[in-house]
């Protein structure tokens, strides 16, 4: 058994309105915000036109250039996300009343999360940036070129994935569905122009201090000599036209990649100012990777995923490299694990791998979404993302590896990293 999940609390699956207690009571050296940002992430919210009214697109960042898309569907002019009173965010979305969410109210006087009726916590809108309302000269808003969260930059430069293409995408993701939307209702480029990037991010920079980072992603590119040499070309371009604001050769950045050749790594690092990688495995176990992500097991598999990210700790360091999962997936129905507590330990084990190796684990929570082939289907139980939170921030502590260029100011979507600043190692 790992030594992870060995000192991870065990698992009671709560019901009813005191679940949040509950499960605070049960992990009490994870803070109350944290278990409470991972619920939200889990159950998502809605927004009560009380809310909505209190929204204004001049001061709060409204909802725009998404790869992925909302819980309940929709593309609409709705708050990007919510602060908390620790100053982390929360990344959630918008979800129908149906599927029992939070609810985000105007409460005497000030937003706040609502449940069961009753008012859980103060929130605030994200602060819209200054760039949002500027175009750049070929005349596309800046909003739609480069996100803001409330301190990281996020770049999307290639809003199509290529496994789509024979049917292989992963079942969780609707990122061919939500670049048709944001097309047509938007009019967001698929590809955007590296110039495009290198005038927003050089105005985005105007603001002195509000950023700390930049993270660069895009759906993934087969094509070239060798797989996926097109997506490194271009992510090169993009790469140099955002270092055009440095002075410095590196910049705080991370790409969001696939699982490359170290040839392909080796040229990013040397031929750009990237300081950190991530290539997602999105679920930690092949015969679960092989069914949920078929695309990325066909190119690349599993395996070799796996040791892709470990040879990647030779090209930027330790601390350096990460691989995601979407923590959730792991129990899906119908080939799913049986129990969240098979899910736990299995999920563990094999991060505890990685770790010993020089790769952290991140996890966001799993957002069924409609337009996925796995729509309709519940995430995990609280408990059981509390758990997997306190068991990764674990083995990070363990194996000595710092996560600071993915943690609550560099992404804020990981539960587990928020912990790098609140828990002893």
């Amino acid at each position: 058994m790992s030594t992870a999940i060995a000192q991870a609390t065990p698992l009671h699956p709560v019901q009813g309105a005191s679940e949040l207690a509950s499960v605070c009571a049960r992990h009490p050296d994870v803070p109350r915000l944290v278990v409470l940002k991972t619920d939200v992430q889990r159950r998502g919210v809605h927004y009560t036109d009380r809310a909505l009214a209190l929204l204004d697109p001049e001061r709060h960042s409204v909802t725009g250039t998404h790869i992925f898309g909302a819980r309940d569907g929709r593309i609409a002019p709705r708050p990007e996300s919510l602060l908390l009173r620790d100053g982390s965010s929360i990344i959630t979305t918008p979800t129908p009343l149906e599927q029992r969410p939070y609810v985000v109210d105007h409460v005497d006087g000030r937003l706040a999360l609502v449940d069961g009726g009753a008012p859980i916590e103060e929130v605030e809108y994200w602060p819209r940036p200054d760039y949002y309302a500027k175009r750049t000269r070929s005349g596309l808003p800046m909003k739609f070129v480069v996100s803001a969260r409330p301190q990281r930059l996020n770049v999307f430069p290639y809003r199509h994935c290529h496994f789509w293409n024979d049917g292989e995408g992963c079942l969780f993701c609707d990122i061919v569905p939500q670049l048709r939307k944001g097309k047509d209702d938007l009019g967001i480029p698929a590809r955007l122009d590296p110039e495009d990037v290198r005038e927003t991010v050089a105005e985005a920079l105007r603001e002195p201090g509000r950023f700390v980072g930049i993270c660069i992603t895009a759906g993934s590119n087969t094509r070239g000599a060798r797989p996926f040499d097109a997506e490194v070309d271009y992510y090169v371009e993009i790469l140099r036209a955002i270092g055009a604001s440095f002075r410095t050769p590196r910049f705080p950045s991370q790409l969001i990649g696939t699982a490359f050749e170290p040839a392909q790594l080796e040229r990013l690092r040397r031929e750009t100012g990237l300081t950190s990688y991530t290539a997602d495995l999105e679920v930690l176990d092949e015969r679960l990777f092989s069914w949920i992500c078929p695309g990325k097991a066909r190119w690349v598999g599993y395996r070799e995923w796996k040791e892709r990210l470990v040879r990647a700790v030779d090209v930027f360091g330790r601390g350096r490299v990460d691989t995601g999962i979407v923590a959730g997936v792991e129990l899906a129905r119908p080939h799913g694990f049986a129990t969240e507590e098979e899910g736990l330990r299995r999920t563990l084990d094999e991060a505890e791998e990685l770790a010993s190796r020089g790769v952290s684990t991140v996890f966001i929570v799993w957002s069924p979404r409609p337009g996925t082939a796995l729509a309709g289907q519940r995430n995990a139980s609280l408990d059981y993302y509390v758990a997997l939170a306190e068991g990764l921030h674990g083995l990070r502590a363990r194996y000595g590896l710092p996560i600071d260029f993915d943690d609550y100011r560099h992404c804020g979507n990981h539960p587990d990293t928020d912990l790098s600043r609140l828990l002893r190692p």
